[in-house]
């Protein structure tokens, strides 16, 4: 019997990451089955006419959809594959589909969404489709069913990722991943899902709080086979919370090690396990390879830090820091700004935690991003109460983006302050570029002493290099 195809399609976007959702899924189908195509259209002059290219002879479309711009393309090439095959079912998944599994549906030329964990719950969907089946009952899927009503499956448990087949890097052009990243970085995961129960973040709803995880000897034995192929020499591990456990990252370390892998890599981290981890373990780290971690600050008041569910107290961050600090690791340090009750005071202690932890080495930055509402979380519900309208659409949905302050709580003072001192910072404390030594100066001394009056060099700057959007 012949395979059947099944094409997925990754939606343009302005960041070079490995499509890794895309990549699981079908890596989870039964390859004596099907035949899986990814279509990338961040890699494509034309990615509608490439993909519709691809369709041909094919039993489904899967699209992996995230929030903001990557939106607008995946409507415009569900409506495209429909055009041109009307009985082709196109199946979304990924962080949108799972935190609106009906709404997408909203949406004509999309057949079913696919709710969490995808592995098991899009291979059941492509089984039952090839076999002319229904998929009511299919756990963890929202489908249009015969009367062309969105109807939702129940829930599909957290299954364990070690049951999962292998990611199948040849299904993707890793080359031109190199070569658009401007490095040999592969991009790897090696969990699903986060323990923790931050108010302003999906994961709890996605992932139910619960956290899965590969064995340490999968992992190293999954780097040395891709490195043996692909000879990257760093590796960008995409986990939610890399850190989760010590004695685990510590065995992955001894792993990248025991292989002889010469990589370095990055990974995240929250300052509560940074403080905890053993410095002993931080250190056999570095030794692996360690050279950049993301550990999220959020808040620079532990009253905010409290509010938003962060669970770890400020000295945890800056003890966290000193000890990367001292192991000459690299660290990005994001915060969030402007939650809907927050206090000028508070806002204000949060630049000058960023401003002293970005002062601790040259090798740590502090990103400040505007505080975006997720429907069914707490901090949402406040921020309706203020008079916060979310996208109702999947139109505006596409016009959402991390980077605006479009919050009705923003007022315009706070955020002139917020875009002047980002800006400020960044020519402060830039180790490369075009900035002159004396604007660094200037720089520096209008972020030390909150000076932000007349940005005259943020003028023309923004004139010369526009932002580019996050979505």
């Amino acid at each position: 019997m012949p395979r059947k195809k099944i094409v997925l399609y990754n939606p343009r976007a302005v960041f070079f990451t490995m499509p890794l959702g895309l990549l699981a899924v079908g890596s989870a189908l039964d390859r004596t089955r099907y035949d899986v195509v990814i279509v990338d259209a961040r890699l494509e002059a034309d990615p509608i006419e490439a993909l519709l290219a691809a369709l041909e002879g094919a039993a489904c479309l899967g699209i992996g959809v995230l929030t903001g711009e990557p939106i607008r393309d995946a409507v415009a090439a569900s409506r495209a594959a429909k055009a041109r095959f009307p009985q082709l079912p196109v199946v979304w998944g990924g962080w949108h589909p799972s935190l609106f599994g009906k709404g997408c549906l909203e949406e004509p030329s999309v057949d079913a969404t696919v709710q969490s964990q995808g592995e098991e719950t899009f291979r059941e969907i492509v089984n039952r489709l090839a076999q002319g089946e229904s998929l009511r009952g299919a756990a963890g899927c929202t489908f249009r069913n015969e009367r062309g009503e969105a109807e939702q499956n129940p829930p599909r448990a957290l299954k364990a990722v070690d049951n999962f087949a292998s990611h199948d890097y040849t299904l993707l052009p890793v080359e031109r991943f190199f070569t658009l990243k401007g490095k040999r970085q592969l991009d790897y995961i090696t969990s699903q899902g986060c323990f923790f129960r931050c108010a302003f973040c999906a994961d709890p709803l996605v992932y139910g709080r619960r956290w899965v995880g590969l064995s340490p000897d999968r992992v190293g034995n999954e780097l040395a086979d891709l490195h043996a192929r692909y000879r990257f020499d760093d590796v960008n591990f995409q986990d939610e919370t890399y850190f989760t456990y010590a004695d685990r990252v510590a065995e992955i370390a001894e792993q990248i090690l025991r292989q002889g892998l010469k990589i370095s890599w990055a990974a995240t981290m929250r300052a509560d396990q940074g403080d905890r981890l053993p410095e002993e373990v931080m250190a056999l780290c570095r030794r692996s390879g360690l050279r950049r971690l993301i550990i999220g600050v959020e808040a620079g008041s532990q009253a905010m830090m409290d509010h938003i569910k962060k669970d770890i107290k400020l000295e945890q961050v800056f003890r966290s820091a000193e000890k990367c600090r001292r192991h000459g690791v690299a660290v990005i340090f994001p915060f969030i700004v402007c939650f809907p009750n927050e206090s000028d005071a508070s806002i204000q202690a949060s630049l000058d935690v960023a401003h002293r932890l970005r002062a601790m080495s040259p090798a740590f930055s502090t990103p400040i991003y505007y505080f975006k509402p997720y429907p069914g979380t707490r901090l949402t519900d406040e921020a309706e109460q203020y008079g916060y309208v979310p996208p109702k659409t999947l139109e505006e949905w596409a016009n959402w983006d991390w980077y605006d302050s479009d919050g009705p709580w923003v007022t315009s003072g706070r955020a002139r302050l917020i875009e002047r001192y980002k800006y400020y910072q960044d020519v402060a404390y830039a180790t490369s570029g075009f900035w002159s030594k004396p604007l660094q100066k200037v720089a520096r001394w209008r972020v030390e002493k909150n000076r932000f009056a007349l940005p005259v060099e943020k003028v023309i700057s923004d004139r010369i290099r526009p932002r580019q959007a996050l979505s």
